[in-house]
């Protein structure tokens, strides 16, 4: 087995308490499943590469770990949360230890074979709530940068002020992305390593 790169350990004492079973168990089950499994950080987030190519990859948030194999077999993913098994939230959250194993063996053999997983179709458009673009046609700046942002980021605003509940809070979430927008700051840049 490759060395145990710190930084996954790092990574796992870091997570929330409930959420450091469920990553050990991952790390676990990708070492037992692949002995040449190699681990790194990807993304701020702990990856297990094979051959040098992604494997699987896990996180942990403040109220959910995730799971995601990159090279599966197109089966859709779970939109409730990265990777495709959802929020993991306890141990009984994993997929069982066979089918792990199996979506581990599969990924493998796509790696060995030079196959490419099949790309998953793109997400629908989301639309464009009224009072947000009302707002970028009166920021210049904020709406010229907003359209140069990669579909995924722009998607990330529009979730977000999609998302409120109360017309308060939708207008706060516009005036915010709009100051945003106007830096040309992505929705999560504070979340973005320097």
């Amino acid at each position: 087995m490759p060395t145990p790169d710190p930084r996954v350990d790092t990574y796992i004492a870091n997570a929330a308490a409930f959420a450091q079973p469920i990553l050990r168990e991952i790390r676990q089950r990708v070492h037992d499943g692949c002995a040449q499994a190699e681990e790194a950080i990807k993304w701020g987030m702990p990856a297990f590469l094979y051959q040098g190519k992604l494997l699987c990859g896990m996180a942990a948030f403040k109220a959910h770990a995730t799971l995601g194999f990159w090279q599966r077999d197109g089966a859709a993913g779970n939109d409730e949360a990265m990777g495709q098994y959802g929020r993991l939230c306890t141990l009984k959250d994993l997929p069982g230890k066979r089918e792990f194993a199996s979506q581990l063996r599969q990924s493998m053999q796509r790696i060995d074979s030079g196959t490419k997983a099949p790309r998953r179709a793109p997400r629908a458009a989301l639309p464009m709530p009224p009072a947000f673009a009302l707002a970028l046609d009166a920021a210049p700046a904020a709406k010229a940068n907003f359209q140069a942002f990669t579909p995924g980021y722009q998607r990330d605003y529009l979730e977000w002020i999609g998302e409120a509940k109360r017309d308060s809070t939708r207008d706060q979430r516009i005036e915010q992305s709009i100051a945003w927008l106007s830096d040309g700051k992505h929705r999560n840049w504070k979340h973005e390593k320097h």
